[in-house]
């Protein structure tokens, strides 16, 4: 956890008061969508986060990752662009997707209105604990009683069922937490368990939204590398749009 100037606190709060007056002048939703996110994910490296995919024909090599310990969790306060590039983008099919990055921003508010801000990222691996389960784990095991917390996530993808399950759980317990989850992908949203997770986040009062374009635009002003060479403005992919409606549409069903 890294902390904050005073730039950073009135971003979150504007944020939660501005979701009653979503943005309405959105295109309509292309009905090519799958069958453009079809062929860019056969396209997709193999690789977790988009480096070139390993000789998996080569025993050798084949041998060493089977070999691999356990992973950890990763923690830090940027995240190299290209894993945003790969793991941020608002796919379809997320092929080679198969873990999770949390950007996060919380800000403390004691009685008085003074508050403390702290932001930083979290990014899982297959054999550790998720992301979100994480969070609650390592950045914030405990919650001050006198302080009024406000917690903004903006994650790959949206929460599993039983990190669902957990985060549910943490909200009944802390009266004086507020959530806000941005997600760029639906995580298995046809299934009827994760469904029903998503459903009882939003009964417990944690406000789950899709990610814009300007939402995965400052993520990459504030929690990306900005490396020497590297554009420093945001360069939106192919589709961002469209899929950004997609999937609003598919929560907004789910929710209802």
């Amino acid at each position: 956890m890294v902390s904050e100037n005073d730039s950073l606190v009135p971003f979150s709060f504007l944020l939660w008061q501005c979701l009653r007056n979503e943005d309405t002048q959105w295109q309509s939703l292309s009905p090519s969508m799958a069958q453009k996110e079809e062929a860019a994910a056969a396209a997709e490296p193999a690789s977790q986060n988009g480096e070139d995919a390993e000789n998996l024909e080569d025993p050798e090599k084949l041998k060493e990752l089977i070999e691999l310990p356990p992973f950890e969790i990763v923690t830090g306060e940027r995240l190299p662009a290209h894993y945003f590039k790969f793991q941020f983008r608002n796919v379809e099919y997320s092929s080679g997707r198969n873990k999770t990055f949390l950007c996060y921003v919380v800000e403390a508010q004691s009685k008085g209105g003074q508050v403390q801000a702290s932001r930083g990222y979290l990014e899982d691996e297959h054999a550790a604990a998720h992301a979100e389960e994480a969070f609650f784990n390592s950045i914030m095991p405990t919650f001050d009683p006198a302080l009024r917390y406000l917690v903004t996530w903006y994650v790959s993808s949206s929460p599993c069922a039983a990190c669902a399950d957990r985060i549910v759980k943490t909200l009944n317990k802390t009266k004086n937490l507020r959530l806000l989850i941005l997600v760029g992908r639906l995580f298995m949203w046809e299934e009827p368990e994760v469904q029903a997770a998503l459903r009882k986040l939003k009964e417990a009062g944690c406000r789950l939204r899709i990610m814009k374009p300007q939402d995965f635009e400052y993520i990459w002003q504030n929690f990306v590398e900005q490396e020497e060479g590297e554009s420093k403005a945001f360069e939106p992919w192919e589709d961002i749009q469209e899929n950004f409606l997609y999937y609003e549409e598919k929560l907004a069903d789910i929710l209802k």
